[in-house]
C-alpha cells in the first residue's frame, strides 16, 4: 500500500495538473511515480528534467532503458523494472534480454561494457576504481559514455529510491526485480 496518495488530475494544482497534460501527450498516461513525486512539483520538474536532458545524450534510448532496469535489478525496486519493462518492450527489446539486463548482462559487446561499468558504479555507490575505468575504457567506452552512464544510473537510483520510500502502486504489468 503507497505511503504518500498519488495526486490525480483533479486534486493536483493548476501548474502540476499542467504538467501531466504534458506527460500524458508524450506517453499516453501520467505513471504513478510522477503522480507521488508531483506532491513536490520543484522535485518532479528536476525529475523530468533530468530525464529529458539524458534524453538527449549519446546513449541511445534501448542503452539507457537497459541502464535502468540493471540499476532497478540492483536495488530491488519493482516499479522501476516493471516501468522500464514495458518500455523496454517498446523498443523492441526481447523478454530474454530484458531479463538479462535486470541482471546486468548483455550479449552485445558495447551494451555488455555500459552495463557492466553502471553495475559497478550502482554497487559501489559511485565509488570507481582506477580498474573499472579501465575497464570500461578497454570497452571502448568514451569519458563521454562513462560520464553519460553515471547520469542515468543517478537518475535511476533517484527513481528507485522514491519507490521504495512511498511504496508507489505499480501501474504497468508487474515485474519482479528480485526474480532477475
Amino acid at each position: 500500500m503507497p505511503r504518500i496518495t498519488a495526486l490525480t488530475d483533479t486534486n493536483a494544482t493548476p501548474e502540476v495538473q499542467a504538467v501531466f497534460t504534458a506527460i500524458k501527450g508524450k506517453i499516453g498516461m501520467v505513471p504513478n511515480l510522477y503522480r507521488t513525486t508531483a506532491h513536490s512539483p520543484t522535485t518532479l520538474a528536476a525529475l523530468l528534467g533530468l530525464g529529458d536532458a539524458l534524453g538527449r545524450g549519446k546513449l541511445t534510448a534501448r542503452e539507457r532503458e537497459a541502464i535502468a532496469l540493471t540499476v532497478a535489478g540492483i536495488n530491488a525496486c519493482d516499479y522501476c523494472a516493471s516501468a522500464h519493462s514495458a518500455i523496454s518492450g517498446g523498443l523492441n527489446v526481447t523478454v530474454d534480454q530484458i531479463s538479462a539486463h535486470l541482471r546486468g548482462r548483455s550479449a552485445v559487446p558495447r551494451m555488455s561494457a555500459l552495463l557492466s561499468l553502471a553495475r559497478s558504479v550502482t554497487e559501489k555507490r559511485g565509488r570507481l576504481g582506477d580498474g573499472d575505468l579501465v575497464v570500461a575504457r578497454n570497452a571502448d567506452l568514451t569519458d563521454a559514455d562513462i560520464v553519460e552512464v553515471i547520469g542515468v544510473v543517478v537518475a535511476n537510483i533517484f527513481t528507485n529510491y522514491l519507490n521504495h520510500a512511498f511504496q508507489t502502486d505499480i501501474d504497468f504489468p508487474v515485474v519482479h526485480a528480485a526474480v532477475a
